[in-house]
This record gives structure tokens, sequence and C-alpha cells, in this order.
């Protein structure tokens, strides 16, 4: 932890409820309503919105297919609420001109069908592009490396290793970006509500302030998680399918064989996400030497990705948190 790192109250509880950094706000998830906190020239606005979760029984909850429901829907949840803050957050300047084909599809499709065609546009390319950029990429160049290295083991090594480095250069390289430092310090101030929140303390300026800006249930963490965890399953997983299929070893160093592979491993990225979502679940309810050890790269992480956050921001955090808070005390428990 950073040595400016404020000290973290006693956790009493962990709480379900988590959030993520918008323009100039703020949007967090509770058990019933997912609110978006933005800071105007007006003040704060605050909406709130019922949270639309799968039926009791639906298959969507069950563990390993939760997982992937979770990921893309927080993702399209995501996107709108980013959508939504720049809509509501202080203009700077003149308004980009809307272009004609923007003109030709709002008036073919109509706003709301537009609305929903732009936020799926955004969740595939963004999907596309982390695909792309943190798995793709480092299958291609590990790929390269597979006439020197005979091991499966020492190949998924190697790929992991470079997904590592470009997740870091790239996470390092967007904290460095001007416009990024004041959502990463939203980010920093989501953090720090929840913690004074989890510490069974009122909800002020001043005890939020105290809190420290790492949380082990963090989605850096879970991203660390997924890509560590790809090494292990993608080594697993690529050795039993040289076993069940012995003509795919014969081909080993052919442009055919890698091809096959890479999209092999694509192919079980649903599963990594899925695994990595439940040892989050898992790690995120409790708190021991094991889960300490488990969390640690992820809250190491975050003093790239959350920043101090000022008073405002505080209070942008604080009022997202009490919009979502449930009618009955404790029903968000963790």
């Amino acid at each position: 932890m950073a040595k400016h790192e404020n000290q973290v109250s006693q956790e009493k509880f962990k709480t379900m409820i988590g959030g993520q950094a918008l323009i100039e706000g703020i949007m967090m998830r509770g058990p019933e309503k997912d609110a978006i906190v933005v800071r105007g020239k007006e003040g704060i606005t605050v909406e709130v919105h019922p949270r639309k979760l799968p039926k009791e029984h639906s298959p969507l909850r069950w563990p390993l297919i939760r997982g992937v429901y979770n990921f893309v829907s927080a993702n399209v949840v995501g996107v709108k609420a980013l959508m939504r803050s720049a809509d509501l957050a202080p203009e700077e300047g003149d308004e980009p001109a809307e272009s004609k084909f923007d003109k030709w599809l709002e008036k073919k499709l109509g706003s709301e069908k537009f609305q929903k065609v732009l936020v799926g546009l955004a969740v595939v390319l963004g999907l596309a592009m982390s695909i792309f950029l943190f798995f793709l990429l480092p299958m291609v160049i590990g790929s390269l490396f597979s006439g020197f290295i005979q091991s499966t083991l020492g190949v998924n090594l190697v790929e992991g290793l470079i997904r590592m480095m470009i997740f870091v250069l790239y996470m390092y390289l967007i904290s460095r970006m001007g416009e990024m430092k004041r959502l990463f310090s939203y980010h920093g101030a989501e953090h720090k509500t929840i913690r004074c929140y989890e510490a069974g303390l009122p909800l002020t300026v001043e005890n939020v302030r105290k809190q420290t800006r790492l949380h082990p249930r963090c989605g850096t963490s879970f991203l660390l998680v997924i890509m560590v965890l790809s090494i292990l399953i993608f080594s697993i997983a690529s050795s039993l399918l040289l076993s069940a299929v012995p003509a795919l070893y014969a081909m080993k160093g052919t442009v055919l064989f890698q091809v096959i592979m890479i999209a092999y491993k694509l192919l079980l990225l649903p599963l990594v996400v899925s695994v990595g979502y439940e040892i989050n679940r898992l790690v995120g309810r409790y708190d021991n030497a094991v889960t300490r050890v488990l969390t640690a790269p992820g809250m190491w992480f975050q003093n790239f990705t959350t920043n101090e956050p000022d008073d405002s921001m505080i209070e942008v955090g604080i009022a997202s948190l009490e919009a979502v808070l449930p009618e009955k005390e404790g029903s968000d428990r963790w």
C-alpha cells in the first residue's frame, strides 16, 4: 500500500453494493436499485432505476453461467451509465456536430432504438478490443515461441506473461492521461464510501475521507484473477486437447496448428470468466490469510486505477451509495 494511503476502519460486514466511476460521477449498484449520480453545474443529479435481476430459479443464476451473464450485463449497464453521465456532466465548449449518419440512424430507428444501437455497438467494440489486446495479441506473440518451447505449459506461461505485461502497461499509460485522473479519483471516492459503510460509520465526508481508496472486491482484482486463471485453464485444456487428438500434436509448429490452438483458447474465454467470477465471489465473502494473498495483487494494482478524491467527489460517492441502500436493513450483506 502506498505511504500516503489513509488508514482503513475495521470492517464490520461485507456488502454486495458495488460501483463504477463515471464522467464527473459514480454509478452505484445495490441489491434492488442502480443509481447514476453526477455533479453538474447546478449541483448533484441523482437518477435511480430498479435493478433487473434474473428470476430466482433462472439458469442465469447457476454457477458457471451467472459469471458470463453478469459480466456482459455489467458491461451493458456500465456503458449506458457512462453515456448518461456524459449528458449530465458539465459541458465544455460547443457540442460536436451530429454526423449525417447519426441523424439518419436516429430518424430511421427512433431515439430509443438509436440509443440501444449505440450501447450495443459500444459494448461489442469494447469487448472486441479487450479480447484482441489482452488475449488474441498475447496468443499470437506467444505462438512465435512455440518453435523454441516444447512444453504446452511453457508456451502458456509465456502467453500469460505477455498478457500481464500488456495489461499493466495499458493501465499505467491510461492512468497518466490527464482526462482519466478525475475518473480514477471518482473510482477512489466509490471505494472509500463503501469502506466507510462497511465499517458501520455514518456516511459523512470526514469519515469517508479517512478510509483507504483500495478495496478487495474491486473489478480490477477480478481482471487480474482472469489474467492468471487463463494461464492455468489454457494449459490444462491445451494438454487435454492434444491428448484427445494425437493428430494435432503431429501438426505442432505449423501455422494451421497455431490457428487451431488460438481459436480453441478463444472459445474457452467464457469458462475463464465464469471460474474467475466464482473465485471473486468466494474471495469477497471471507477475510483470512488465503483471501488476502489472492487479493493482494489487485489491491496493489488499484494504486494505478484509483486516485484520492476531493470532498466534492466524496459527496457524490455518499449520495450514490445512499440512493441504493435496500429498504430492509442488512439485506445487502454479502
